[in-house]
């Protein structure tokens, strides 16, 4: 077998549902299996699972394991030559696979290879690379230093700025939500290491693959939505577990180089005051955006009438097909409009260029997935996503892991 994927879940029901479905799709061609792991979800994801995709191997814990002990009881029943760690709230393309694997084969020495991630409004999330964070690094990443330098060596080492988005090479540290490697390789190292806190497990894993003599690579001909949403309201509990990621990979890699951990602590503490300064001269209550209209990509004239009882507000049906058209549509000025695509006619490689192709416009988006009675989207990477049910008038957050 070529392939394994593995998706660990913790109460993201209807993202779980749109990812199996794209990922189902981007293994037509390829000699795979998908596992999914469910970390005690108290929503009805298992049940789901069972229902809609009962060929699915999926593996039901009683407690909530955590991210690394639960993908490492998953790879540990994977058959695939090649693992790939994959956040539930994440859609591929049609051919993500085949183009890694394609690249994969290739390479020698081959360590971990993550790629494009955008988020729910097509925006490029830079965690895609990431340097080593050492006591410096993690300073210009915490205090937000990177923001006024980027592309500089010096102050950019943490989201690897010497590489562009738009360019393939060997990064240190690729994140947890795409993580594609060898099986064996995976077991050699030990797998993600259960005794990280959250925020250092994939940082983790991505330097002991390296110092193993593999390279990394940040693979750019590929694009994956990551629907990731934190709470601004949360920074407290960010720092803390931030500082906890640091210091975990600062006691277990770095102390040891003889690096005194007075500058760690000095550093830290430093970044910490600045993100709060900075946090809250930035600070701004962002509108909760509800559309005045809706843009439907569809040819379901079924769905558009759905849609015009459910939203009570003015729907256009649109071919995303006539490239005319899109760019008419994107060049409107018009104020607080969804673009709704509907999975039933437009292939999610299709969706995922079409997001990045809208960025910036002023639209947000939702995804109707295919066989699926609700649409689904995040306005950005710093809020939660959100669903909508066809056949009820229901909307509500959701959880991410």
């Amino acid at each position: 077998m070529q392939l394994s994927v593995i998706i660990l879940n913790y109460n993201v029901r209807y993202f779980l549902e749109l990812c199996i479905i794209s990922v189902q799709n981007a293994l037509v061609e390829i000699n795979s299996e998908i596992i999914v792991i469910d970390n005690n979800s108290h929503d009805d994801s298992c049940e789901m699972m069972i229902t809609r995709f009962p060929n699915v191997k999926l593996i039901q814990n009683n407690d909530n394991l955590g991210f690394s002990k639960g993908n490492n009881i998953a790879v540990d029943k994977a058959k695939g030559e090649y693992i790939c760690v994959l956040n539930p709230d994440t859609v591929v393309a049609e051919d993500t696979f085949i183009k890694i694997l394609a690249f994969a084969q290739r390479q020698k020495k081959l360590g971990i290879i993550g790629c494009k991630l955008i988020d729910g409004a097509g925006n490029f999330l830079p965690e895609s690379k990431r340097g080593v964070p050492t006591p410096w690094v993690a300073f210009t990443k915490i205090s937000g230093l990177y923001k006024f330098f980027p592309k500089s060596k010096l102050f950019d080492q943490y989201y690897a700025g010497h590489l562009d988005e738009n360019e393939t090479g060997k990064v240190d540290i690729l994140v947890g939500a795409f993580m594609f490697m060898k099986r064996d390789l995976y077991r050699e190292v030990g797998g993600f290491d259960e005794d990280c806190f959250m925020y250092s497990d994939d940082i983790d894993l991505s330097y002991v693959v390296s110092q193993k003599g593999n390279y990394n690579y940040y693979f750019h001909q590929t694009t994956v939505i990551h629907f990731k949403g934190e709470s601004t309201v949360k920074d407290r509990i960010y720092m803390k577990r931030f500082a906890e990621s640091m210091n975990f990979f600062y006691n277990k890699h770095i102390k040891s180089k003889g690096l005194g951990s007075i500058y760690f602590t000095v550093f830290m503490k430093i970044g910490i005051v600045f993100f709060f300064l900075t946090r809250k001269l930035q600070h701004k209550i962002q509108e909760v955006l509800v559309p005045n209209a809706y843009y439907l990509y569809s040819t379901s004239e079924i769905l558009l009438n759905k849609l015009c009882v459910l939203l009570q507000k003015k729907v256009t049906l649109h071919n995303l097909k006539n490239q005319k058209e899109l760019i008419s549509c994107l060049n409107r000025n018009d104020n607080k409009v969804e673009m709704i695509l509907d999975n039933e006619s437009i292939s999610f490689k299709d969706y995922i260029s079409f997001l990045e192709l809208a960025k910036n416009k002023g639209f947000t988006f939702k995804i109707k997935p295919k066989n699926a009675n609700f649409l689904i989207g995040s306005n950005n990477s710093n809020e939660r996503g959100e669903v909508i049910k066809i056949e009820e008038k229901n909307t509500f957050n959701v959880n991410y892991n």
